[in-house]
């Protein structure tokens, strides 16, 4: 059966379902949704919890014989099982179709993957998934959305505030979902209940921590190593989270990539700049970088980026601020950038 995220809240107060899968490319609402189904079944007498991490040496028979074995107290419990890959391989879809067709007694199973394809979505195993779970997509909130999305997320904590002002931290958080719950977070801990002026707004967004994740794109790509090093190692010490850092670094990427074929198609910079909505005095610095970054670099920071998002999601191996130091060492050293 397959409900919206929205009919989930509902769908738990009247059932307690085997089994449920999430799938998507939004972690925040990924994890809030994973973690309503979770506090339900603690509800619900779920007292004991397994989790599994799939990854390329995972053991499909420890998930089996786990799913066949007993409670050692005959508790209810939790199988909380993680693809982070989505691509389970030939093995994997196999275990996974024998686990649904014969789901462990006194067991609430929940499955979380990415985004899966319309391919990966007309395999065997995904399709018995689809039809012997609460299947769960979660989509992504669109760039329109986002400002309704914050006014609804500010209306829970008792809080609102004008359409201009959810206009400006929609575009300051550039449609990153776990920037705007943070921001969203502060100005619950920095303010009463009511309505939020925008300078109130302002002043949360625009001074934030000490070290601030926009100094670090903009350190980027105005080629200064050694202040890119320092704020990098100022946020991981304030226990930023990376995802947030690399969504934030990734979009400064794609800009320039953006404004580099542009030029290259004869479009004037101004119009470029608008549309990539670049105001103010980062305008002259995206343009310096434009022309100082060689295609090939700005396009190999993608690959790199593309890397830790698997290393941050447990698919590949790595040392994930080892990995966003030398993507912005590479962008930032103009013996890397040449054309």
């Amino acid at each position: 059966m397959r409900i919206k995220l929205e009919q989930l809240s509902q769908h738990l107060q009247k059932q307690t379902a085997p089994l449920y899968t999430l799938f998507g490319n939004e972690p925040l609402l990924i994890l809030e949704a994973a973690d309503l189904i979770r506090i339900h079944a603690r509800q619900q007498g779920y007292s004991e919890r397994e989790l599994f991490t799939v990854d390329q040496h995972f053991d499909w028979s420890a998930l089996l014989n786990a799913g066949n074995n007993l409670s050692l107290f005959g508790n209810l419990r939790i199988m909380d099982i993680r693809i982070p890959s989505g691509k389970p391989g030939k093995e994997g879809g196999k275990a996974i179709e024998a686990y649904c067709n014969a789901l462990p007694l006194d067991t609430l199973s929940l499955i979380t993957l990415p985004r899966i394809d319309k391919q990966g979505q007309a395999t065997k195993w995904f399709k018995v998934l689809e039809n012997t779970s609460v299947l769960i997509p979660v989509y992504a909130i669109e760039r329109e959305q986002l400002p309704d999305w914050i006014r609804q997320r500010l209306s829970k904590q008792q809080q609102t505030a004008d359409p201009d002002t959810l206009q400006f931290l929609a575009d300051k958080v550039e449609g990153n979902l776990l920037a705007a719950h943070q921001e969203i977070q502060k100005l619950a801990l920095l303010y009463p209940h009511g309505n939020l002026t925008f300078d109130q707004v302002k002043d949360v967004v625009l001074n934030v921590a000490r070290y601030d994740i926009y100094q670090l794109s903009e350190a980027m790509i105005a080629a200064d190593n050694i202040r890119y090093i320092r704020i990098l190692s100022g946020l991981q010490s304030e226990g930023t989270v990376p995802l947030l850092i690399l969504t934030t670094l990734a979009e400064q990427i794609r800009q320039l990539i953006f404004i580099r074929k542009g030029l290259d198609n004869g479009q004037p910079p101004a119009q470029l700049l608008q549309a990539a909505r670049i105001w103010g005095d980062k305008q002259k610095i995206v343009m310096t970088a434009t022309k100082r970054i060689s295609f090939q670099s700005l396009t190999q920071g993608l690959l790199r980026a593309a890397k830790i998002d698997r290393i941050i999601k447990g698919a590949a191996q790595g040392d994930v601020w080892d990995e966003l130091s030398q993507l912005g060492i590479r962008l930032t050293d103009s013996r890397n950038n040449h054309r």
